[in-house]
């Protein structure tokens, strides 16, 4: 069996899949340039992998003729290229389309209801999504409920996991106090919030507690002597950062999914949501495992932030615990498994 991607951005966990799925068939994957301000590095393996902005239209569809794939998979409908090939193998071969975009009901979005028909049905015959906030959109878009799966992300479990059961032990002796993001600096992800959240609390409740932040972006860090910025770090380097740190937050103002978010539940981290993220509902339950904050809102994240420094460590292995549970609903092998069924 020959399954082809044609992707935009790479990321770990997806190679981490496609990995798994080159066990049962043989995939090729096309894909975008490396973000510079996500630069990772990958070990490809068995994958067949092609850059993009190597082949003009032509080209792609010779070596798509090349390949004779079974099956295809589009990382959504932004690349005019890709979406030629789809109409062009619609009906031949399943032509699933993947995306994480909720429905807004804004115009942009009203007027693709409309056009669905036309614009995407005449490509894609099948939508892959995370959960069911993305299949209400896609059934909104058209797509019948039997050709639509849920499920699109999941992190490299297996990994994580790893990290929990070689700190679970070391943190329930010491739970580090720590709380960790991990993402862009832009706006949109609520890091300057978090910044001010962080930094008053500490001015009017003074704590053992430090800030450590990993990634990158177009906003200037703050600066607290309690705050530390590590930059951009690639996956394969995050177990030593996992393994310093206790609770993981992220306050987006907006967060499709936020796959990050898997990664950590199953690294065994309590978790602090804005309830802006995407898959709050999936991994995390209302003081089991952590808490939900609304996103732009300085005094409700130092609130939850509070709630965690007034718990002791043993009440923060517990909720560490039922997150590392609650990360195991998915996995790569379930991935491929999803992936697998559509051709049958």
């Amino acid at each position: 069996m020959k399954i082809l991607f044609f992707y935009t951005e790479l990321a770990n966990y997806f190679v981490a899949g496609c990995k798994e799925l080159a066990k049962q068939a043989e995939v090729h994957v096309f894909r975008w340039p490396v973000n510079k301000e996500a630069p990772f590095e990958f070990e490809f393996g068995k994958l067949h992998v092609y850059d993009k902005n190597e082949y003009d239209y032509n080209q792609l569809e010779t070596k798509v003729k090349e390949i004779n794939p079974d099956l295809m998979i589009f990382s959504g409908w932004i690349d005019g290229d890709y979406n030629k090939i789809a109409k062009a193998y619609n009906r031949k071969v399943p032509t699933i389309v993947a995306f994480d975009t909720h429905w807004r009901g804004d115009l942009k979005q009203q007027i693709l209801k409309i056009i669905a028909p036309i614009y995407l049905h005449k490509r894609f015959s099948h939508a892959w999504v995370p959960g069911q906030i993305q299949k209400d959109y896609a059934l909104k878009l058209g797509f019948r409920n039997e050709n639509i799966m849920e499920g699109f992300y999941t992190c490299d479990v297996n990994y994580f996991n790893t990290i929990y059961q070689s700190t679970i032990n070391e943190k329930s002796q010491q739970f580090p106090k720590r709380f960790l993001f991990v993402g862009r600096y832009y706006d949109f992800k609520g890091v300057k919030e978090l910044w001010q959240a962080f930094i008053e609390l500490q001015n009017e409740m003074p704590n053992e507690w430090e800030l450590w932040c990993a990634g990158n972006g177009d906003i200037e860090p703050a600066t607290h002597p309690k705050i530390k910025h590590l930059g951009f770090v690639q996956p394969q380097k995050m177990k030593e950062i996992l393994s310093k740190t206790g609770v993981f937050i992220l306050p987006s103002h907006f967060e499709p999914w936020g796959l990050v978010v898997h990664e950590h539940a199953a690294a065994g981290f309590p978790l602090l949501l804005s309830k802006n993220v995407g898959s709050v509902g999936v991994f995390l339950e209302e003081n089991k495992n952590g808490f939900v904050f609304s996103g732009k809102e300085i005094n409700d994240i130092k609130r939850v932030m509070k709630q965690i420094i007034l718990l002791n460590s043993s009440e923060l292995i517990e909720m560490g615990k039922h997150s590392h549970l609650l990360a195991q609903k998915l996995n790569t092998e379930k991935w491929v498994q999803q992936l697998i069924n559509f051709k049958k």
